[in-house]
């Protein structure tokens, strides 16, 4: 029988491991090298874990306890090692320059955790530990959503994909405080884990290509 997070340590554990996981997700905006973002992103879903582990101990939601371990082994060790394995395999590891610099992209992440906070007052009323979740969530979708755009290196893009993703995980934990149902959650991980294949080959294609893994030397494909 699940039972509702009580006390001051559960919500306190809570706020510090989102905290952290919005601080690794700002790190990566100005991170230049691939396996610095990378490391990032797995340290990022091990602090997932974490939430999703709280969350399974105090509600003794024993079916989360397999989300965690399915974070674990699929984004904490296999993506970033199939990740690392293939920037060793195309042998660049420096990203390519974005579409904004730094400071005017640090800048639009401040905003977009500034428009998460906003967005999630009405959803989570007095509770703080709520309203701090589900208003990082929010932003960790709004950042993966801007690295896409904003990234012109495959991998990068992947690797943002993958933190929208840990956003949309993030929010389901807010919101209904058990995760999203585990079929809905194996079915979105095995997509995303499909899709990174998918893209490392790629990769792999356009490096051949083009002794490039610039996504824009694409538009040279049109006839």
């Amino acid at each position: 029988m699940n039972v509702p997070i009580q006390g001051d340590l559960p919500e306190q554990l809570m706020m510090l491991l989102t905290t952290l996981i919005l601080v690794v997700q700002l790190m990566m905006v100005p991170q230049r090298t691939l396996t610095g973002n990378i490391n990032l992103f797995g340290i990022q879903s091990l602090l997932l874990a974490g939430v999703a582990a709280t969350v399974a101990y105090f509600h003794q939601a024993g079916h989360v306890w397999f989300v965690v371990a399915l974070i674990v082994g699929g984004k904490v060790i296999a993506l970033p090692w199939f990740l690392k394995r293939l920037v060793r395999r195309i042998n660049i590891n420096q990203d390519l320059k974005p579409s904004l610099n730094s400071p005017t992209a640090m800048l639009l992440c401040g905003i977009f955790t500034l428009v998460g906070y906003l967005v999630a007052r009405p959803f989570a009323g007095k509770a703080l530990v709520i309203n701090s979740t589900f208003g990082i969530a929010i932003a960790l979708m709004l950042m993966g959503f801007f690295l896409m755009i904003n990234r012109r290196t495959a991998i990068t893009q992947v690797l943002a994909l993958l933190c929208a993703e840990n956003g949309l995980f993030l929010a389901a934990i807010a919101l209904t405080t058990y995760g999203m149902p585990l079929v809905v959650e194996l079915g979105i991980f095995f997509d995303l884990f499909i899709a990174v294949l998918v893209l490392g080959i790629l990769v792999y294609r356009i490096r051949e290509t083009f002794a490039s893994i610039d996504v824009e030397r694409l538009n040279q494909l049109k006839g």
